[in-house]
């Protein structure tokens, strides 16, 4: 089995039960793994709720995670997929002083350049929004931090495997 240590995205399928997060996050906990983003959205199903947990570790330990996530009884179904097997995004808002707008034209070639929309505009401040890859937001980042970011976050990863998912069929007997 295979001890390098990548990133996995981890799906799982569940009902949306109050303390089911606090469960989920403790059994990375007791592991001593660092979630790298924690997204939980509906899913394609009706009532079933959709995990999305990016973390750095070994096949065979998150072989592990997922067998001790799917012992939880609201779980439905939980899978794990690297890298290749994804396509994933994530998302970046940065707030930045309205007079930068206009007094420093390498913004507007910045935001030009990374694909990057403004979303809201005001006397105050402007609103950049980035979806993409973890190192293009990083790198906007960079380059805006030069002219002071009023204020940064970034969202948890969204993602959708390559290959068929059967948990579609799966979902439907389970709703039925």
């Amino acid at each position: 089995m295979n001890s390098e240590i990548r990133l996995y995205t981890i799906s799982v399928y569940t009902e949306n039960n109050i303390g089911l997060l606090n469960r989920i996050s403790a059994i990375f906990q007791r592991r001593h793994i660092n979630v790298e983003s924690l997204n939980i959205s509906p899913s394609e199903i009706e009532g079933v709720a959709k995990f999305t947990i990016a973390v750095k570790m070994s096949e065979e330990s998150v072989k592990k995670i997922i067998g001790q996530i799917e012992k939880q009884v609201e779980v439905i179904k939980a899978y794990y997929h690297d890298e290749e097997n994804t396509i994933y995004q994530i998302s970046g808002l940065f707030k930045i002083k309205s007079e930068l707008l206009f007094e420093e034209p390498q913004i507007q070639n910045i935001i030009k350049e990374s694909n990057a929309r403004i979303v809201t505009v005001n006397t105050a401040f402007f609103v950049i929004e980035k979806s993409g890859k973890k190192d293009e937001i990083v790198k906007l980042h960079e380059q805006l931090s030069v002219f002071g970011i009023m204020q940064y976050t970034r969202s948890g990863r969204v993602a959708i495997t390559k290959d068929e998912m059967k948990i579609s069929t799966l979902l439907e007997s389970y709703n039925n």
